[in-house]
């Protein structure tokens, strides 16, 4: 083992052993090396005379560049495009997202976590708790309504145990029972367990009521009170877009610093908070267990996640960053942003009033939804992927099959005006198969 790596892992075990006992065999080994970019970072505060560092070529005080490509962002600093970013992120970006946490999450103040890591999207963020926290046969707890992704991510890549449970009760709610069983299962046959909460959810489009998310919250502080280490991810890519009888923030503000055997971890970003999804920036912030503040094991763990990121993609697009910080510096940014969302709002509420028709009873039923981008039919006399194939050649209607009875539709790329017509001829598709 580096003996950097040891030096963390030391840090850890004496801050919280919990979280080195967390760790994949692959995340006990990760530090950041002191190499290339330490002595970049030194020689740019230092080296007054000439900078021979880093890889990248300079002309006339700056960074060189093509004109061609500066002409298409004349309004932006060359200094602030061409570059490498820190590892870590701009400076002021994680900053801004910081504050923009706080402001929006009340139950995060007065917590102690992490700044936020810009990565590249949160599908990265992914990968790195996957490449930190999860050995073959570790258990991840999931709603059996999940993102296909997240078996390419964990189970794939890192050969995770994936452990489903029921997402909603007959009732309509989140199944807080199910959870508890599954977590519980995990507790028993492995000590320690890998759990996202994605909310809102993709592919249902629900997020929890208050009362639904305190309960998952007491769920897990019981299992680490029975000596369970718990890694708690809130997938919070849909991030805001709450739209009726929801959660309107996210769980970590709560689950940080719950118990010394949970370690939180928040994904969210720009990519769909701000609509950029081609910016592919996202962030990940951290909250150790402790109700005191501990600055080691945070410390510890960013330098692990600098490591992996160093040794994947290097550091993430820097153009992206300051297009973001300027958004979020922008005067405009909150009218703008509470725009689309009513935008968003109203399809999905339009969804709900055109299903609300009795003729489709026969046809299908719906998950509840309430938030994201996304909501369910459950049919109930054809196949899914039958009736998407069917949609697809026959009508010109894209839809995504989820299993044999749920059928996925994006209502984020739908206008209002067209909802009813997309449902009719989802109803028309279904009936030619029903007969």
């Amino acid at each position: 083992m580096n003996p950097l790596a040891a030096d963390l892992n030391e840090l850890l075990e004496k801050n919280n052993p919990h979280v080195l006992a967390m760790l994949s065999d692959l995340g006990r080994n990760l530090f950041f090396p002191k190499g290339i970019l330490s002595q970049s970072a030194e020689a740019k505060e230092k080296a007054h005379k000439f900078n021979a560092t880093i890889g990248t070529a300079t002309e006339n005080g700056g960074p060189m560049f093509l004109q061609c490509i500066q002409d298409k962002l004349a309004d932006f600093n060359p200094a602030d495009i061409y570059p490498y970013a820190p590892p870590a992120g701009k400076p002021q970006l994680r900053q801004l997202w910081r504050d923009k946490m706080l402001q929006e999450n009340p139950s995060q103040q007065a917590k102690h976590f992490s700044m936020p890591i810009v990565t590249n999207a949160l599908t990265h963020g992914l990968a790195i708790i996957a490449d930190l926290f999860v050995d073959e046969g570790d258990h991840l707890v999931l709603p059996d309504m999940m993102w296909g992704n997240y078996n390419l991510t964990f189970a794939t890549r890192r050969k995770a145990a994936v452990r489903k449970y029921n997402t909603f009760t007959d009732a309509g709610g989140f199944d807080v029972e199910a959870f508890k069983a599954c977590l519980n299962q995990s507790a028993e046959e492995k000590g320690k367990a890998v759990v996202i909460l994605n909310f809102p959810n993709n592919p249902s489009g629900y997020t929890p009521t208050v009362a639904e998310g305190d309960a998952l919250i007491a769920v897990i502080k019981e299992q680490a009170e029975a000596g369970c280490n718990i890694v708690v991810v809130t997938d919070d890519a849909y991030f805001g877009l709450f739209y009726e009888d929801s959660l309107k923030e996210s769980l970590f503000g709560k689950l940080a610093n719950i118990h010394p055997r949970v370690f939180s971890i928040k994904l969210d970003g720009a990519t769909k908070e701000e609509f950029v999804w081609g910016f592919r920036t996202g962030f990940i912030t951290f909250a150790d267990g402790h109700s005191e503040a501990n600055e080691q094991v945070l410390t510890a763990i960013e330098k692990k996640v600098l490591g992996i990121i160093r040794g994947t993609i290097s550091n993430c697009p820097h153009p992206s960053q300051t297009f973001v910080i300027e958004a979020l510096k922008s005067a405009d940014f909150g009218v703008q942003k509470q725009q689309k969302f009513e935008v968003l709002k109203g399809r999905a509420l339009r969804v709900k009033e055109v299903l609300d028709d009795e003729r489709f009873a026969a046809s299908w039923s719906y998950y509840p939804f309430n938030s994201g981008y996304f909501m369910c039919l459950k049919l109930k006399r054809v196949n899914a992927e039958t009736l998407r194939l069917h949609l697809l050649d026959k009508y010109g209607v894209g839809a995504i099959s989820i299993n044999k009875t749920d059928l996925r539709i994006a209502f984020s790329c739908i206008a209002e005006t067209d909802i009813s017509e997309l449902f009719e001829l989802i109803y028309q598709a279904e009936s030619d198969l029903a007969g």
